[in-house]
């Protein structure tokens, strides 16, 4: 079992791995178009030529990254594609120079085997900003934040306080 950089071929694979957790609320729906777009934040796990797992890092900033959409194919749970596949997620995090990487989760006990630590969702106003607005559990999650490494001071990306206005800069029908 060996982890690797995903590469586009991988993506259907990676959309269908994806999808089982998507129904119960454990994964976000990812689209075929949204993984081929982001297909370098991707890892997979291979065992004997054939993809059990996967997961990315999504990154804010040096100050945080996110490990997000890790999933292991159900006859590969329990045999270590998981740690492989976080052991490569934290490693590419290093190479990246990122600070802090955190997830949410609802299994913090096999996180906190590798070292993750809970934390209050609050305290990574990234993560909040871009994925948990468009969420469906957003008012009745369930996931428990974890982090390892050090917590941001700051976020990377702000609500609008006074958003402006569009503004017509040519007539629409000339």
């Amino acid at each position: 079992m060996h982890a690797r950089n995903a590469k586009l071929p991988d993506a259907f694979a990676i959309e269908q791995l994806i999808h089982v957790h998507v129904g119960d609320g454990t994964l976000l729906p990812r689209s075929l178009a949204e993984i081929c777009e982001n297909i370098r934040d991707f890892i997979v796990v291979e065992n004997e030529g054939e993809i059990v797992g996967c997961g990315a890092l999504h990154l804010y900033g040096m100050h945080l990254a996110e490990i997000r959409s890790i999933t292991v194919t159900n006859k590969s749970e329990g045999k270590g594609a998981g740690r492989v596949l976080i052991d490569a997620l934290m490693k590419e995090a290093q190479k990246q120079s990122v600070t802090c990487v955190c997830l949410f989760t609802r299994i913090p006990t096999f996180f906190a085997k590798m070292g993750f630590r809970e934390v209050e969702k609050e305290a990574l106003p990234d993560k909040a900003l871009k994925d948990c607005i468009r969420c469906p559990r957003q008012n009745a999650c369930d996931e428990i934040a974890m982090y390892k490494g050090t917590l941001p001071r700051t976020a990377a990306l702000r609500r609008p306080r006074n958003p402006q206005p569009y503004v017509q800069i040519a007539p629409l029908h000339a």
